[in-house]
């Protein structure tokens, strides 16, 4: 009897295993930090150097040759009444009604096959999710008439935005944030939540020279 209790309590003090038990319950926990901080670094990355390249991007567009079919290339008369004296050439379009023709705003979707969207692509390319794509990229040439005169080149806002992006956690954390807040796709080891969207506008430029332009 006497041997019996002594060998339940040896069994109870026994605590050999006992970091191994412990190890098993803190290394998953550890490792989901770990990963989880490794995320978050690299979505810090991809918005901050993503910003940075979209100053860049709204540059070249700006300076470059339309990204979108349709945008006009000089301040026109609108069609008026005959018996209105048109305005003279080289008149303000911001000077009164009736100056310039405003043409409207123009918006597409990035294309490979033009120049300028290409040349914007390979610029912000490497700062992007990896699920980015050049057609994520929108440009829009607004319509402003206090930037121009009649007949001269035309001289729009452009604006060169990211939408519709997806960043890629590589941690079951970010299956576990999709879950809580309701927004991405939780399922499966890793999860998507929305790339933020961006945007940038400046005035388009005139490059050209002389008389000519």
């Amino acid at each position: 009897m006497i041997r019996v209790v002594n060998i339940g309590r040896r069994f109870r003090q026994e605590e050999a295993g006992a970091a191994i038990v412990e190890l098993g319950l803190v290394l998953p926990v550890f490792l989901l930090l770990f990963f989880g901080l490794i995320d978050f670094g690299r979505l810090a990355f991809h918005i901050v150097t993503a910003e940075k390249a979209m100053y860049d991007a709204a540059r070249i567009a700006a300076v470059r040759a339309a990204a979108c079919p349709g945008v006009a290339t000089r301040y026109v008369r609108p069609i008026l009444d005959p018996s209105v004296i048109p305005p003279r050439f080289g008149t303000s379009c911001s000077s009164g009604a009736n100056v310039c023709w405003d043409p409207g705003d123009v918006t597409c979707a990035g294309d490979a096959s033009n120049a300028t969207a290409a040349e914007v692509w390979d610029r912000v390319a490497l700062t992007l999710p990896t699920s980015a794509t050049i057609a994520d990229i929108r440009f829009t040439y607004s319509s402003d008439l206090n930037l121009g005169f009649l007949g001269g080149p035309y001289i729009p806002i452009v604006t060169v935005e990211l939408q519709n992006i997806d960043f890629e956690f590589i941690s079951p954390l970010g299956g576990l944030m999709a879950l809580a807040s309701g927004s991405g796709d939780s399922s499966g080891w890793s999860a998507t939540i929305p790339f933020p969207a961006m945007s940038t506008s400046i005035p388009g430029e005139d490059l050209a020279i002389g008389t000519a332009g």
